[in-house]
């Protein structure tokens, strides 16, 4: 007579909320408000739950930052993937790419600026997951444009003795000054013009 193994049944109650939900509005607390200033109860208001099932889901505020972090970060690699897609014309890729960064630096949207520069400038060198993801998505980001870069290199539209991996970094740390400025600038001051003009200096 064989011996059937023991039903393993779940524990606890199944959890009766949207996870991806509740991390999308933690990340909106964070993103206006800031990690430090951030506080156990404005979570639970955002979220809508309980502090134990908060706990329970997310294990505490810093795990729960990480999640909604790594939120972020996806939506924007997603985004990047769509802009600087392989199969687009790169020059087009590029323009799109920063056309991105001008609706995103301008007006209310560049008040509220970017959770990756906030989070850096806040927590950078003090916290080893923090510089992890941020430095790993930088990377990221530098190798999608040196990539598109390269590809129109293949197609003779770099301009003569540009390089794509160091036009990549400048790219990089230009989109990425515009989101201080549209942050702390009062009116839309960012243009697509402007970027164009940026870009037209490394294209033929």
């Amino acid at each position: 007579m064989s011996h059937q193994p023991p039903v393993q049944l779940p524990r606890g109650r199944p959890r009766s909320f949207d996870v991806d939900a509740a991390v999308e509005r933690a990340m909106g607390v964070f993103w206006s408000r800031g990690y430090h200033a951030t506080a156990l109860p404005d979570l639970l208001r955002a979220t809508r739950l309980s502090r134990g099932s908060l706990y329970a889901a997310f294990g505490d505020k810093h795990s729960l930052f990480l999640r909604a972090l790594d939120r972020y970060i996806a939506d924007a690699v997603a985004r990047m993937e769509v802009e600087l897609a392989p199969h687009r014309e790169p020059i087009d890729g590029l323009r799109a790419y920063l056309a991105g960064y001008v609706d995103r630096n301008s007006g209310a949207n560049g008040r509220r600026g970017c959770l990756l520069v906030a989070t850096a400038m806040e927590l950078a060198g003090r916290d080893a997951d923090v510089d992890r993801r941020i430095g790993s998505f930088f990377k990221t980001m530098e190798a999608m444009v040196a990539d598109t870069l390269s590809r129109a290199k293949v197609t003779g539209r770099l301009a003569d003795g540009v390089e794509p991996s160091s036009a990549a970094r400048i790219l990089v740390c230009f989109v990425e000054g515009l989101r201080v400025v549209g942050k702390t600038a009062p009116t839309r001051i960012i243009s697509q013009a402007t970027v164009d003009a940026f870009l037209d200096r490394f294209i033929r």
